[in-house]
């Protein structure tokens, strides 16, 4: 399949005897249940709960690799080597594997956080970039990632809608920003979202990203000012489902 090919992504691998435990303590994702096959997005955040990084987990054998930010994959893989500490672990750039995306390929993983999004997989490089498409794909979908959308330690995690995108798992255990995170979700806090607006319905003071060429303005807005009928179907009925409880 020409062009399927993320050229903003790369692929950063955790290995070493200890490295799904080293993950299980900083992500909020389930690291030690990861199959092959089955990959899941994930955050590192602040102790506060904030987002810093998000990216996609991906199990090969007792290796962990993390599809993430072509741009971030060096400050990503430096704080990661902060935690490390004296275990067992490396962490390197796998320059074999790229990130590819495809909306219709069946025979390869759907994307974790949504279906509609398409399917994902690992393999060699091919000819082509499918970023451009997969951006445009994935913001019509209303699904953020990346420093440029989530911004770093400026966003509560939940607030970026990552439980409802599969971001987080409310039952593994501690990790780096795990009880900010647990007390929003268990006491139903979550009052602002991140969502997209026409670029002409922009409103500066929420602002996070102008996206001229795709008209849009990636904002944090209070849950009561959304309207429902304005929101990607799956946020919508979220947002339902979170007033009526």
């Amino acid at each position: 399949m020409i062009g399927t090919t993320l050229r903003d992504r790369a692929i950063l691998r955790i290995s070493g005897a200890e490295a799904k435990p080293f993950l299980q303590g900083l992500l909020t994702r389930d690291v030690l249940t990861l199959q092959q096959g089955q990959p899941r997005w994930t955050g590192l955040l602040t102790p506060q709960g904030k987002a810093l990084f998000d990216f996609i987990l991906w199990a090969e054998d007792d290796d962990v690799l993390l599809d993430c930010e072509a741009a971030q994959s060096d400050a990503l893989a430096k704080r990661l080597t902060l935690y490390r500490l004296r275990r067992k672990v490396t962490i390197a750039r796998d320059e074999s594997l790229a990130v590819h995306w495809s909306p219709d390929a069946g025979d390869q993983p759907l994307d974790p956080r949504l279906p509609a999004l398409g399917h994902r997989w690992l393999a060699p490089a091919m000819p082509g970039d499918a970023s451009a498409a997969f951006r445009a794909h994935r913001l019509a979908l209303g699904v953020f990632e990346g420093v440029a959308e989530l911004g770093q330690d400026q966003l509560l995690w939940l607030e970026t809608n990552a439980g409802e995108l599969h971001g987080v798992d409310y039952d593994k255990g501690c990790y780096v920003g795990q009880e900010n995170t647990a007390r929003m979700h268990y006491r139903n806090k979550v009052s602002r979202r991140l969502v997209a607006v026409p670029l002409d319905e922009a409103d500066e003071k929420r602002q996070r990203a102008a996206l001229p060429d795709l008209n849009l303005s990636i904002e944090l807005r209070r849950v009561e000012t959304l309207d429902p009928v304005t929101l990607p179907g799956w946020l919508a009925a979220a947002i339902a489902d979170q007033a009526a409880e």
